[in-house]
């Protein structure tokens, strides 16, 4: 068994797209999960599991699908690629974890998309790219940055779903116990 951290896409968010945290741990468990955990409202769980991260993923959507009807993308990860996400971290220096981002993706980029559509060209020095994440550093808000996650969605070709660094030390946290 190994212990995954499931990023999932975009439910309630805005009030749309509702999923209680209840529904996902059940949802969980019905696919072989142990230990569930959820963080917040917004789709963040760890869990144990002998499955594979791919096959993870598809079985936590499908789960989502039929249970609420909803369509989602879904991430896992699992707790040493989420520590390393967390000791790559290019911008030590920012102290407010509700300032920075880090945009989890589906996959690696190709590297000639990148050399064509590099994200770090979109906010010189605040946006670096990762092993299958981009960290984005907002100090004058979310709102005021550019739009990261669509562009890597369109221009890189991957699916994107972001957490603020609050949420990401939190997740590796409870990743950890």
């Amino acid at each position: 068994m190994a212990r995954y951290v499931a990023l999932i896409r975009g439910i309630n968010v805005g009030g749309r797209q509702k999923l209680a945290m209840a529904d996902l741990r059940a949802i969980l468990s019905g696919i072989g999960c142990t230990g569930a955990r959820t963080l917040l409202q917004s789709g963040n769980a760890v869990f144990d599991s002998g499955g594979r991260p791919a096959e993870l993923e598809q079985q936590i959507a499908a789960g989502i699908a039929e249970t609420a009807g909803l369509s989602v993308r879904c991430l896992v990860r699992d707790r040493a690629e989420l520590d390393a996400v967390i000791a790559a971290n290019p911008f030590g220096h920012v102290t407010d974890g509700a300032r920075l981002h880090a945009m989890f993706l589906s996959a690696q980029p190709d590297p000639r998309l990148v050399a064509a559509h590099d994200p770090a060209d979109l906010d010189p020095g605040r946006i670096r790219l990762g092993d299958r994440v981009i960290y984005q550093w907002t100090p004058d808000g979310y709102s005021q940055a550019p739009q990261l996650a669509p562009y890597a969605e369109k221009q890189l070709q991957v699916a994107v779903t972001a957490r603020n660094w609050n949420t990401v030390t939190k997740l590796a946290a409870m990743a950890g116990t």
